[in-house]
């Protein structure tokens, strides 16, 4: 281990809850490298993702963004490929992109899809999904309001999935951020896996959640700290 990460571990007790804010300065006390780190949450459910009725997902645009400028990419034609462009979307196109991103080439974080367009789109599930780029009418990447889904993308929009193990992970900021800015976006995101809970989890649905940065340690937070 660095003498960097060690030294950022010795302030973190592995074990300790810690209030939200407490957690927070930690997690960005932590942040020595030199780049602006990216912060992660990881919220461990009480779900069995392997069993649809228990699969949790959703999206949300934080309220201060993601302090990233996604690239996002557009399957549309005619007027909506227009729209798409004049949002700000970086790829635009049809079959012609479809061709590109089957050859290897996926030079985007976010795709976004008209519904006419998934027969189209369908194809490319075996490259996009392990990526978790496939379009989804669930977080409002398969529309025709192109123009606001392009928006809400570049504005800071997140999508959420819970993994194998019933862990969601997301970016909720940069250690930049000022702590009531981060805060802020982290209950959001909280909040948003909340009221994804599907009807079928039983028992406690949020178990635990811990925050860290791009090189540094966890943080366990006090989940009662996380709401209002």
């Amino acid at each position: 281990m660095s003498k960097r990460m060690t030294k950022a571990r010795a302030g973190v007790v592995r074990t300790k809850l810690y209030p939200l804010s407490e957690a927070v300065k930690l997690v960005k006390g932590a942040a020595t490298a030199k780049f602006d780190e990216t912060v992660e949450i990881a919220v461990r459910l009480g779900v069995n993702p392997k069993h649809a009725d228990q699969m949790v997902s959703g999206a949300l645009v934080l309220p201060n963004g993601t302090g990233r400028t996604l690239k996002v990419a557009v399957f549309a034609r005619g007027a909506k490929a227009e729209e798409a462009l004049a949002a700000g979307a970086d790829l635009v196109g049809a079959e012609d992109l479809v061709t590109i991103v089957q050859g290897g080439k996926i030079d985007f974080d976010r795709c976004i899809a008209t519904p006419d367009m998934m027969p189209l789109v369908g194809r490319l599930g075996k490259v996009l999904g392990p990526r978790g780029l496939m379009p989804n009418p669930k977080v409002g990447t398969v529309t025709m309001d192109i123009k606001a889904a392009v928006a809400a993308s570049k504005g800071g929009a997140v999508e959420f999935r819970a993994e194998k193990a019933g862990i969601v992970q997301a970016s909720v900021g940069k250690t930049s951020f000022g702590e009531d800015k981060l805060i802020e976006n982290i209950k959001s995101l909280v909040d948003a896996v909340a009221k994804a809970k599907p009807s079928a989890s039983k028992g406690t649905y949020i178990q635990r959640v811990a925050l860290s940065s791009t090189m540094g340690p966890g943080v366990k937070v006090e989940l009662a700290t996380l709401h209002g």
